[in-house]
């Protein structure tokens, strides 16, 4: 008897040891790699986050690229943007857009920095809808004769799940304070009072959008109804229809400024980051889960890929009315 106790005590100090150093091997392995990375952001490897230093001559360059959502961390890097002692700022675009909201915020972020300095834009690839959005904040608008520029309008989508339903034998029910509440429904046909609802947000959206467009690109009658019937052109396409100022790149956006804005040519570019490398900390729920299954803890590491798939997943959804391109969604 007295043998067994002791070999169960015995185990338990085991196990006890196994549990510290399998932390401890955990702890090691995100300390390396963290070096690691550190090293590699000062190769280069990782874009550094510019520190302004008051008195030094730059040009700032700022990317905007992917989905436009919401987002305060962007708005304030452009605040301090727009307080900085950069000369001048060079904004490259590649977005299909985003929610309209987030395109009007952007745009308005952008107009605040133009304000105090130089803002030209270069369109990469594509600036439509949002993207373009975003792009009119500058007082030059510089593309590349094959980039994709314009969506001009406003899209509200909502799938429609009535004949699933009825196919799978499930009936949705609800109580709600006034028929239009929570309309439309993809659980039952959209009333005629639901659609002229959204008819009229997303007429008022569209009007605000054409605005913006007359006021900023001077287009007004005719030559505006040729550009903001949600159509995509190119670069050389939206040249000729004054969507843009002249065909480019980086290079021709330093001239300009340089030109008009006498600023020379040759002055430092520095990238200018919109948002902290650490914002989401993607790569850290990789490092983690990696080296949580390295040492055994199977379950906790795939509780966080899971995390880490959620927020990616979060990261893609998107609410409200959509200043949106993209081929797959029709339009």
């Amino acid at each position: 008897m007295s043998l067994d106790a002791d070999h169960m005590v015995d185990r338990r100090r085991l196990r006890r040891k196994l549990s510290f150093w399998r932390v401890a091997a955990v702890l090691a392995v995100l300390v390396a790699l963290l070096g690691a990375g550190g090293v590699w952001m000062r190769n280069g490897a990782f874009t550094t986050a510019l520190t302004d230093v008051p008195g030094t001559s730059y040009v700032a360059r700022v990317t905007v690229s992917g989905l436009i959502r919401g987002d305060q961390e962007r708005t304030r890097a452009l605040e301090r943007l727009a307080r900085s002692s950069a000369r001048a700022v060079i904004v490259h675009i590649d977005s299909p857009g985003g929610t309209t909201s987030g395109a009007e915020q952007l745009h308005d972020s952008l107009r605040r920095v133009a304000a105090r300095k130089p803002l030209v834009v270069v369109v990469n690839s594509l600036a439509a809808s949002g993207g373009y959005i975003a792009a009119m904040s500058a007082d030059h608008i510089i593309a590349q004769g094959n980039s994709l520029v314009g969506s001009i309008g406003v899209l509200f989508q909502y799938p429609k799940l009535e004949e699933l339903m009825k196919t799978l034998g499930v009936r949705v029910e609800e109580i709600k304070s006034s028929p239009l509440k929570a309309a439309p429904s993809a659980f039952e046909p959209t009333s005629p009072e639901a659609r002229a609802a959204l008819e009229s947000i997303v007429k008022d959206s569209y009007d605000w959008f054409r605005g913006l467009v007359r006021d900023r690109r001077k287009l007004d009658g005719p030559a505006l109804e040729r550009v903001a019937d949600g159509r995509i052109f190119t670069g050389r396409q939206a040249l000729d229809l004054k969507l843009v100022d002249s065909l480019g790149d980086e290079r021709s956006a330093r001239e300009w400024l340089a030109k008009e804005r006498d600023i020379p040519a040759n002055t430092s570019v520095r990238d200018w980051e919109l948002r902290s490398r650490y914002g989401d900390l993607s790569f850290l729920h990789l490092v983690a889960a990696w080296g949580l299954d390295l040492v055994g803890l199977n379950s906790l590491a795939q509780r966080i890929q899971l995390v880490g798939g959620l927020q990616a997943i979060e990261r893609l959804h998107l609410d409200g009315l959509l200043a949106l391109w993209h081929p797959a969604l029709g339009n």
